[in-house]
């Protein structure tokens, strides 16, 4: 079978035949050269109307780089036409297999840009025998036609939170979809700002906004400030590891003060080796990290106070009425405020600021968590590692969008995957 066969088959273009196929001597890989002609009488395509027009001149033959094939480098040459539009002027003709002035064919950049979800861009350009910005221009065409044409319709619950990408304390503004039929990447802001969050609800638009019913967050001020602004008619879920981890927090900072104290007074370290036995869940302990906390329990230490104050706070999220969740709440803060820990009382203090909103994850039937978020932001940290991190704010947007967007794309007649 003649690859102008194959080609056929796999990659037709209305109003253009392939040529001659030939070896290009002397390059550094093995490389054919596929010639595309015009139809004889076809009549080129306006770039800028789209409307058929009538020749105006050739330019020199050009060269479009193919997907490879069996390891070749495959180059379709072709020497475009220029077209005498009255409307538009002189314009080069619209080329099929091509998209504005890129060298790559519409169809070799979707396939790099399909195997960069697999692999990093750095092996993707490795393995395909191309550049690393190859990739990245084939990732980011991708990325951009996906967010034109994805459908924004019956968004309904919303996560809302922040990755560090960057050293210097450099964070993104990740806003997931996460309804039960989608969850996807939504958006990418840069820093954590109130401005950062107002751009979101400014692209999502606002009819579409207070159509949300279900927003979870964390508890930082500029997010709970945009999110009454923007969606006050949205349940503003708060994020329930997030509360779990300044308990935690809390316990690590009145073990290490207690342990210092007795070291100072000369007393057993029996708090050494004890972190994560504390913050761990007693479902989870070893067989001699229990006997180990048996034996703490034993003694009147503050830290063993506060761990047994963080184990009956997860009673809180056994409750289903968010009457009954306020009154157990209410008295664990005032049992906290009288505990004399202060770590623990600075907790208490926080949640009794935000009740409304900790009472709103019964309200919404505990359908939705912080756990979905937080899967979808260690997929968003593993996604900048592969590529060993980005310098810049516009890589690192899109290749989130690549791997966490979930973003169409076009229906092509030959899938080369």
């Amino acid at each position: 079978m003649q690859i102008k066969t194959i080609l056929n088959r796999v990659q037709k273009f209305k109003s253009f035949v392939y040529g001659a196929v030939r070896w290009v001597e002397g390059a550094s890989v093995p490389t054919l050269e596929v010639e595309l002609e015009s139809r004889s009488n076809s009549r080129p395509e306006c770039s800028g109307c789209g409307q058929r027009r009538p020749g105006y001149d050739r330019l020199p033959e050009r060269r479009f780089e193919f997907i490879p094939m069996w390891g070749n480098k495959v180059f379709f040459v072709y020497a475009p036409r220029r077209v005498e539009c009255p409307d538009c002027g002189i314009r080069v003709e619209r080329m099929p297999w091509v998209s504005g002035k890129h060298r790559l064919t519409e169809a070799y950049a979707w396939f790099l840009a399909s195997w960069a979800k697999r692999l990093s861009w750095k092996e993707v350009a490795e393995a395909f025998r191309t550049s690393w910005d190859h990739v990245f221009c084939s990732v980011e065409r991708a990325v951009t036609w996906g967010r034109e044409h994805q459908d924004l319709s019956g968004v309904k619950a919303i996560g809302v939170d922040e990755i560090a990408w960057q050293r210097g304390h450099r964070y993104l503004t990740l806003v997931y979809q996460i309804d039960g039929h989608c969850k996807r990447l939504l958006w990418v802001g840069e820093k954590r700002t109130v401005k950062t969050l107002l751009r979101f609800f400014r692209w999502f638009g606002k009819e579409r906004s207070q159509l949300l019913e279900f927003v979870c967050s964390d508890m930082w001020k500029p997010y709970l400030k945009v999110i009454a602004k923007k969606a006050g008619r949205a349940i503003n879920i708060l994020d329930r590891f997030h509360i779990m981890a300044h308990l935690s927090k809390a316990i690590d900072e009145v073990r290490a003060q207690e342990a210092r104290e007795l070291k100072e007074k000369g007393y057993e370290a029996v708090l050494t080796k004890t972190r994560w036995l504390l913050l761990k869940r007693p479902e989870n302990l070893t067989d001699k990290q229990e006997t180990k906390l048996a034996d703490l329990l034993r003694y009147n230490l503050r830290s063993m106070r506060s761990y047994l104050l963080k184990e009956e706070f997860q009673l809180f999220w056994q409750y289903t009425s968010p009457y009954w969740a306020g009154e157990f709440l209410d008295k664990w803060c005032t049992k906290t405020m009288r505990s004399k820990l202060e770590p623990m009382k600075k907790v208490a203090r926080m949640l009794r600021r935000h009740r409304p909103l900790l009472l709103n994850w019964f309200r919404a039937k505990k359908q939705f968590s912080s756990g979905i978020v937080e899967g979808f932001n260690t997929k968003a940290k593993l996604t900048t590692r592969k590529a060993y991190g980005f310098r810049t704010y516009r890589a690192a947007e899109i290749a989130l969008y690549h791997a966490l967007g979930a973003l169409p794309v076009p229906k092509t007649t030959h899938e080369f995957f």
